[in-house]
């Protein structure tokens, strides 16, 4: 909605973000009816040892403007959205239960909006809850999508900022975003933690994809390829991607 009021010109600032401080007795209630919660402890995203999610709190907002807009102000400009897209697997066997059909489409979305290649990407901020039922669809449908045309080895970083704060459910979304715009404006990509061994199912070795365990420079794949980051967020039944 932020993108679309400046898009369509109908105003020139707008502030969007997410927000969840509800860790309350009945919330845990609820989720414990299904098998998301680690019993472990941890979040560990795409690990061989990765058994579930813990929620968290949080709360983030950023200011977006048009890019033209925001030179002219002289505005510290940390990420350029270049495109987004959506899906809905709601009729899917449950609203919790990913497919990965879904977050292909959404991706696909995305770069079909961006104008770009899958490929040109150096980081993708996953939404990485540490479930084996989700990690593995997120992974297929990843792969779906950045392996058309890029016969590159294991060139992608990829890590979860739900390793180190949880999952902070409606503010999730706003956290991996808020995280890739810094690791651009920085010129890292940032490690993610909980990670000593990729789960094999994931396949990840023969793929484009690698899990980031260690902060390092982003170093730019080439002279004309700005750095690009892209940041998936899904939801029960709805899938979204966007792509600083």
């Amino acid at each position: 909605m932020a993108l679309s009021e400046l898009i369509e010109g109908r105003c020139d600032m707008m502030l969007t973000g997410g927000v969840d401080t509800n860790n309350s007795p009945f919330m845990y209630m609820n989720f414990s009816k299904t098998p998301a919660f680690s019993l472990k402890g941890s979040i560990r995203p795409f690990d061989q040892d990765s058994d579930g999610m813990l929620v968290g709190e949080g709360l983030g907002i950023i200011v977006c403007k048009r890019l033209d807009d925001a030179l002219r102000d002289g505005d510290r400009v940390y990420a350029v959205i270049q495109g987004m897209g959506s899906s809905s697997d709601g009729r899917f066997k449950s609203i919790y239960a990913p497919r990965p059909h879904g977050q292909a489409i959404a991706m696909q979305r995305a770069y079909d909006e961006a104008g770009y290649d899958a490929s040109t990407v150096g980081l993708i901020e996953a939404h990485g809850t540490g479930t084996v039922a989700g990690d593995l669809a997120e992974i297929t449908s990843t792969k779906q999508v950045f392996g058309k045309s890029n016969l590159t080895l294991n060139h992608i970083a990829i890590g979860s900022v739900k390793s180190q704060i949880g999952h902070t459910k409606a503010a999730a979304g706003i956290a991996g975003l808020i995280k890739a715009a810094l690791a651009l404006h920085h010129k890292v990509l940032p490690g993610t933690i909980n990670v000593n061994q990729p789960n094999a199912e994931l396949a990840l070795d023969n793929s484009a994809l690698y899990v980031n365990t260690q902060t390092r420079p982003w170093f730019r794949k080439a002279a004309h390829i700005p750095r690009r980051a892209a940041v998936s967020a899904f939801g029960f039944g709805v899938s979204t991607c966007i792509q600083p």
